[in-house]
């Protein structure tokens, strides 16, 4: 009986976080790629198994911590395949205790939404967006601290 309501409380709980990674098509994320805010957006291209992914994160969730008085949102882009939401993307959040904003892009066509992202996109990741109502620029690589706090400060100025 006790082992019944393990499993019956852990479902909830996975339920309840599976809530909150949104599963969206291209077009359902599309709108979040601009704004007319004044706000600064940084977008990151991930997934749970391309290491040097996995690598950065920190620092955009330090980023997302130290900036998050200055008008700075961060937005986290999981690749991984929709059907690893429960066995790969939910514990991976878990465990590496992520607190920023997070979707899962679940949109097969890719050859059609990476283009639209930014022309120059290969496809490969990771991959990150800056912009704000007034300037857009796109990074096909992986970041330290120091090199996401230069863009941010360069387009906070």
């Amino acid at each position: 009986m006790k082992r019944i309501i393990s499993v019956i409380l852990l479902a909830i709980i996975f339920s309840a976080s599976y809530s909150q990674v949104p599963e969206l098509s291209f077009e359902q994320l599309e709108p979040r790629l601009s704004t007319t805010s004044d706000s600064l957006y940084v977008v990151n291209f991930w997934a749970t198994w391309c290491v040097p992914c996995v690598k950065e994160l920190p620092e955009f969730e330090k980023l997302r911590e130290v900036y998050s008085d200055k008008n700075v949102k961060v937005l986290l882009v999981s690749l991984d395949n929709p059907r690893h939401m429960q066995t790969r993307v939910l514990p991976f959040i878990q465990e590496h205790n992520l607190k920023s904003e997070i979707v899962l892009l679940d949109d097969p066509r890719s050859n059609q939404w990476i283009p639209l992202v930014d022309e120059s996109w290969s496809g490969a990741i990771p991959a990150t967006i800056f912009f704000t109502k007034n300037s857009r620029s796109f990074y096909e690589q992986a970041f330290t601290y120091k090199e996401l706090e230069n863009i941010v400060d360069s387009k906070l100025q």
